[in-house]
């Protein structure tokens, strides 16, 4: 793949300077336009051999364009925090709003190369990691980010004569270190793992660039101009780029479904209900503490129709457990900065560290339930989400997390119950807005995207549990006894 950066390319000083004048004008009209805009983040990866004049490039982008609106995004070994949770993590955490450039250096293929030349990790892991990171890829260009991955190349004789040039110029002597000119000696295996790695990343939605990186004129002008030129053309051609649409979900012929094969008139009687309580609480509360949670999580979430009682068996999990150890995390409508990123950003950024708990009442499943319904979102964009879901969910389980997800089930006899008992009650009236009456009206609405979505995100590693929740004391003894059974599990 890297032949065709080892020609000889070159650009004479003239020549950079007088096309430099125009590519630094263009860029920066460029950069406002996205700015004002602000539907669509860029990202921009520089990647390549040491030596091949990353740095600089990256420093030249900052002196031809506004640099308020850049950032740059470097990346080291991870740290504790980071190790403690899924590996893409930090890179989430770190992309750049809509309306902003973020330059990667090094990124989410640094650590996969360098693991694997170390022979650290064997092919089959490191494909099933590039899998990964091409899912991470398409989501990210499916929510309208445009993404540029540029490459540098030298070849073996090219890098040692850029080192010796660097290390011999005071002005970037400090640039060569003793790891720069070892890696050197693990050149040819650089170039075998990153061929492979280039070569399975390269696609239709995020394709490599490869720059050859002798020159700098060169390379500075061929980043420079690759960059003006998506970025002109995303802004000429629309904010969202043309994706394929998912697959179409099945039509139904009957009413049965896994909602409707519910039984709800089951119920605890109170005596009962206080011993199994204290029973599950307590088993619950041992688990927390044991030894081997130490280097596990817990991803728990809520969803169900209103007033199905979300809030109260989220009260009964916490009272056994050490409040030094949860977070709930209250779903509401996007705040300003989360809508300016990914959908499934602001639910990454609450990812537990190893022996901790997270609760999410309502969650990212608001895609394919309120945001299909309401039209908050088009119908591609919810039906991919079933595919992106179950990809974040298999990425929290594969790091430890152990996932599990509550569907809560009340009649609509039920609910209206629990509305007029909660306008009733003074501690209770706060909890009954216009919006839910409002959302009684979707009833049939909601309970077809639910059985749809427990259809296509209920997965052996992250399952859906269904709760017959018309009776509380059933529905809480239930929750708690699902979870203490799920951590024996994954704690044997």
């Amino acid at each position: 793949m890297f032949e065709s950066a080892e020609v000889g390319h070159a650009i004479d000083k003239k020549t950079f300077r007088a096309e430099e004048e125009t590519l630094r004008n263009e860029l920066l009209l460029a950069q406002n336009a996205l700015r004002e805009l602000g539907k669509f983040p860029v990202v921009l990866l520089i990647s390549g051999v040491d030596g091949a004049g990353k740095s600089e490039t990256i420093a030249q982008l900052y002196e031809w364009m506004d640099p308020r609106f850049l950032s740059t995004l470097a990346f080291a070994d991870a740290s504790e925090e980071e190790r403690e949770r899924p590996f893409m993590w930090r890179y989430w955490l770190a992309l750049p709003p809509k309306g902003r450039i973020g330059i990667f250096s090094g990124s989410w293929y640094s650590a996969p190369i360098a693991v694997r030349i170390a022979r650290k990790l064997t092919r089959g892991k490191l494909d099933n990691r590039l899998d990964q990171i091409n899912h991470f890829e398409t989501m990210l260009v499916n929510e309208g980010a445009l993404v540029l991955k540029f490459w540098f190349h030298l070849s073996k004789d090219g890098q040692k004569v850029r080192l010796e040039k660097l290390e011999k110029d005071p002005r970037t002597a400090w640039r060569v270190t003793k790891l720069s000119w070892a890696r050197m000696k693990t050149y040819d295996e650089l170039q075998d793992v990153a061929g492979h790695v280039l070569r399975v990343t390269n696609t239709a939605a995020a394709p490599w660039i490869i720059v050859d990186g002798t020159d700098d004129n060169y390379r500075n002008l061929r980043v420079g101009r690759a960059l003006l030129d998506a970025l002109k053309t995303r802004l000429a051609n629309g904010t969202r780029p043309p994706v394929a649409p998912p697959a179409p979900l099945a039509t139904r012929i009957d009413d049965r479904n896994v909602l409707t094969a519910l039984d709800l008139t089951q119920k605890l009687e109170d005596k009962k209900y206080e011993r199994e309580l204290a029973k599950w609480q307590g088993k619950l509360s041992e688990l927390s503490r044991h030894k081997k949670f130490a280097g596990r999580s817990l991803v728990l979430a809520f969803e169900g129709m209103d007033a199905a009682g979300k809030g109260s068996s989220i009260r009964r999990i916490t009272a056994a457990l050490d409040p030094r150890q949860f977070q709930i995390v209250p779903i509401a409508a996007p705040t300003d900065e989360e809508r300016a990123q990914p959908y499934l950003w602001r639910f990454w950024r609450h990812m537990p560290r190893q022996n901790r708990v997270a609760i999410f009442d309502r969650s990212w499943y608001g895609r394919v339930l309120v945001e299909r319904i309401e039209g908050f979102c088009s119908e591609a964009d919810w039906l991919r989400a079933y595919a992106e879901i179950n990809d974040f969910e298999h990425e929290l389980v594969e790091a430890g997390a152990i996932v599990l997800k509550f569907w809560l089930q009340i009649d609509k006899a039920e609910q209206m119950r629990r509305f007029k008992e909660r306008e009733r009650i003074e501690h209770k009236r706060f909890k009954i807005t216009a919006e839910d009456w409002r959302n009684r009206k979707k009833w049939n609405a909601y309970q077809q995207a639910a059985v749809d979505m427990i259809d296509r995100t209920s997965t052996g590693k992250a399952p859906w549990i269904v709760v017959e929740a018309n009776d509380k004391n059933f529905a809480r003894v239930k929750i708690l006894k699902a979870i203490c059974l799920q951590l024996e599990k994954a704690l044997r």
